[in-house]
């Protein structure tokens, strides 16, 4: 590569670094001069035909109706909630558990937004776990943070195993389910390492940036709860990986991790006998909770989300007839403009449409007032202008990236460049930057499935050539992934336009980034421990 054209590689990575983050630029200002930027030096530098980049951003509005769908379908869901008048009573139902904000957010963000990861993936968990926190009565942005911070760990095993099924599969052709599982298992046993202390600090992040005295220590006073939360979410995981394989941790470990702390949240164990407040709970007494409406009871307010749950479950598993049904019904665009890029969008398997269709259920469920309902709906979809400027350009500078392998420079995809030149510049110590490499394919990609897709083949290659284990090698692939969903553009835009955060983008990034570079940073140094040991 010349200067130019390395560049060119870096360039969708740092413009929206420096636009979105530095800057501070609103997400739909910073990804139209990002997609601007990229299109241009991919076309003038990597020599990429104008066809191609045009088919790129075709593909690329596909992919953003599909996270716009989802976006909808949670806004709509919440907004119908907050309507019939059910947050109000779940919130009461949660102080009832404990009235301990860092207890609620762990509950919420980490086990339950575990649990919804496992199951659907898609940017579920930020979805539903971020509005369920607002209305909590969270601060928007500790929201939104924390539970794209939470939606990491399970990412190896989300979508019922997807990560690995597809993701490992496809970018290792011929890897028998056997080496998956193993795989799996390594990543997994890494995890347990690095993963069980992020509870902890979500709650130190939300002590020292939310709390009326911004002291980390108050979030580091719950260290035996949060400790305990990791692990009971991580070694579940790691029982379930090897016993059952890569398709149930995360569901199974998640539902085992929330039973025993909503137990032990109940009896005060190992909790603090004064709970923690945000600065907006200074009205409320150590017993007190908010109140509640009268027309619902809890089992009312909560159905909505269970059937939610249900119908994801439902609609994903193999050995029922609904999933193939469902994806069965997809509109497909093969080939497009001639070129190699297909696209396709499967709209009733989209976890918006089963949100949506939640949203219309609790209408009846909760006797909502039709005017009412139509006026939820009215607001919801007036709310996403912003997100689609931002996904709608976005997802096609991503694509561009990704799809510039065919150009005239005889040059590999740019991603791909990237990782090779970094495997040939510093083989050596490939454990602690393998982490980062399966980071930057989710950062931009927006999929840990699609990062193991992409670099699984490089990963391997580049351990045989430093000799390194290639199942260690891959395991850190993995977990690099699950950190850059922290950061990934798609899923900050889509988490922030639920919960009314358009334009706070940047901030939302550098709230995460601190953890995002804890976990692949930690990962790699396992990584190293484990050949130095070995």
């Amino acid at each position: 590569m010349t200067l130019l054209q390395l560049l060119t590689a870096v360039m969708p990575v740092v413009s929206v670094f420096v636009l979105l983050v530095v800057l501070r630029l609103p997400a739909s200002r910073a990804m139209t001069l990002s997609l601007l930027i990229t299109a241009a030096l991919a076309w003038l530098a990597w020599r990429v035909p104008g066809i191609q980049l045009a088919a790129s951003v075709l593909e690329g509005w596909v992919v953003a109706s599909s996270i716009v769908i989802i976006v909808f379908g949670a806004i709509v869901l919440l907004n119908t909630l907050k309507a019939s008048g059910a947050l109000t009573v779940i919130r009461t139902s949660f102080f009832h558990i404990s009235p301990d904000r860092r207890v609620q957010v762990i509950i919420v963000a980490w086990l339950f937004g575990s649990f919804l990861e496992g199951v659907s993936g898609f940017g579920t968990p930020a979805a539903i776990g971020a509005p369920l926190l607002v209305a909590l009565g969270f601060p928007a942005m500790a929201a939104v943070s924390l539970a794209l911070i939470a939606d990491s760990t399970a990412v190896s095993f989300g979508a019922v195993g997807t990560p690995v099924l597809v993701g490992i599969a496809q970018g290792l052709p011929g890897t028998d389910l056997e080496e998956l599982t193993a795989i799996a298992l390594t990543a997994i046993s890494i995890d347990i390492v690095i993963s069980s202390f992020l509870p902890l600090i979500m709650c130190a992040l939300l002590t020292r940036f939310f709390g009326a005295n911004r002291r980390w220590r108050e979030g580091l006073a719950l260290w035996p709860f949060a400790l305990l939360s990791g692990l009971a979410f991580t070694v579940p995981a790691w029982l379930v990986a090897w016993l059952l394989g890569p398709e149930f941790p995360s569901v199974l470990g998640a539902l085992i991790g929330l039973a025993l702390m909503v137990t032990a949240a109940r009896r005060g164990f190992l909790l603090p006998e004064k709970p923690w407040r945000l600065a907006n709970d200074s009205d409320l007494k150590d017993d007190a909770a908010p109140d509640v409406t009268p027309n619902l009871n809890l089992w009312q307010a909560w159905t909505p989300y269970i059937l939610a749950v249900l119908l994801l479950v439902v609609t994903r598993l193999d050995a029922l007839p609904l999933k193939a049904w469902l994806q069965g019904i997809s509109l497909g665009w093969n080939n497009i403009l001639g070129t190699p890029i297909s696209a396709s969008l499967s709209p009733l398997y989209l976890p918006g449409t089963l949100f949506a269709l939640t949203a219309l259920i609790t209408i009846a469920l909760h006797r909502l007032p039709v005017r009412e309902a139509a006026r939820t709906w009215a607001t919801s979809a007036r709310s996403l202008l912003p997100a689609i400027i931002a996904l709608g350009t976005s997802l096609p500078m991503v694509r561009i990236f990704l799809n510039s392998d065919i150009n005239a420079s005889d040059l590999a995809a740019m991603p791909t460049e990237l990782a090779e030149l970094a495997a040939g510049a510093i083989a050596g110590y490939w454990p602690l930057v393998a982490p980062f490499v399966g980071a930057l394919g989710t950062f931009i990609a927006g999929s840990a499935t699609f990062s193991n897709m992409m670099f699984s083949g490089l990963q391997y290659e580049a351990a045989v050539a430093a000799e390194l284990p290639p199942r260690l090698i891959l395991a850190l692939q993995m977990l690099g992934a699950n950190a850059g969903n922290m950061i990934c553009v798609m899923n900050v835009v889509a988490a922030a336009a639920v919960v009314n955060l358009n334009g706070r983008e940047g901030e939302i990034i550098r709230m995460t980034l601190g953890p995002m570079l804890y976990y692949a940073l930690g990962a790699g140094l396992v990584g190293m421990l484990v050949v130095v040991l070995v």
